[in-house]
């Protein structure tokens, strides 16, 4: 469980898509917004629940997973302070056949689903934000499926433990090869190789459920392709946001002064 902390140590800002909003909608966005702690193996939502609120990462990861009748698991897309949880909001389905989890524990801001939906419904901005995110967790969902089919465990733990670092401020993870495996959907003595041949290769140390990586350059060598393609969509999307938002702000200028 998090100690509580005092709130001055996180900033709405932290998050990657409230940090992109332009400063009239976060006025309006941030007094709604409310820090909440987020335990290791806290269930933010189970598979066909109704959402109620929208989560926006500050520094913890949650990962969507897909869940079987047997209890099986494997997990399809990760959300950490580059984005949120919670698209089924906007989208119009209100519910999810996916389970949400916090992967790496952390503190995140929650708004009420239906803020989200009237602030989604009224102001440009924000819509095109999240449908852009939208867009890219789709290439994430697509990356991992082709990726835990054609490539190996190996590399498959590679691209996992690069996306985690993308979502965290520093290189340590605090994850045991069971949930690991979890994840992946694969043995957990497949994960057990995998991290030992990497260990060995001077890429990360592994001891009692923390992972540090040591040498990032080398696992982005060792990783698929399926990690560079994530990363690179994400930017690039994010980079059409930031066009749409300097534009919306010149057009804000032109107004005032006219």
């Amino acid at each position: 469980m998090l100690d509580p902390i005092p709130t001055t140590m996180h900033q709405p800002t932290q998050n990657n898509l409230l940090n992109a909003l332009s400063t009239d909608t976060q006025q309006r966005l941030f007094p709604h917004l409310e820090l909440v702690a987020m335990p290791l193996g806290k269930v933010l939502y189970e598979s066909g629940d109704t959402l109620r609120y929208a989560y926006f990462p500050a520094d913890c990861i949650i990962s969507l997973l897909c869940v079987l009748k047997n209890g099986a698991s494997a997990e399809i897309a990760v959300a950490g302070y580059d984005g949120m949880v919670g698209v089924a909001l906007f989208l119009g389905g209100n519910s999810t056949p996916n389970r949400a989890v916090v992967q790496s524990a952390g503190w995140a801001y929650r708004l009420l689903g239906k803020r989200l939906k009237d602030e989604f419904n009224q102001y440009d901005e924000l819509m095109q934000l999240l449908l852009l995110y939208q867009q890219a967790l789709c290439t994430q969902i697509a990356q991992t499926a082709a990726c835990n089919r054609h490539h190996s465990i190996d590399q498959q733990l590679c691209r996992w433990l690069l996306l985690s670092l993308d979502r965290l401020p520093d290189h340590h993870l605090v994850m045991t090869q069971e949930l690991i495996a979890n994840m992946l959907g694969v043995r957990r003595e497949g994960v057990t190789e995998a991290a030992c041949r990497l260990h060995k290769q001077g890429v990360i140390d592994y001891s009692r459920g923390h992972i540090t990586v040591t040498n990032q350059a080398k696992l982005e060598q060792l990783s698929c392709e399926c990690y560079g393609v994530v990363k690179a969509e994400t930017e690039r999307l994010l980079g059409v946001h930031k066009k749409h938002k300097s534009e919306f702000g010149a057009n804000r200028a032109a107004e005032r002064i006219s």
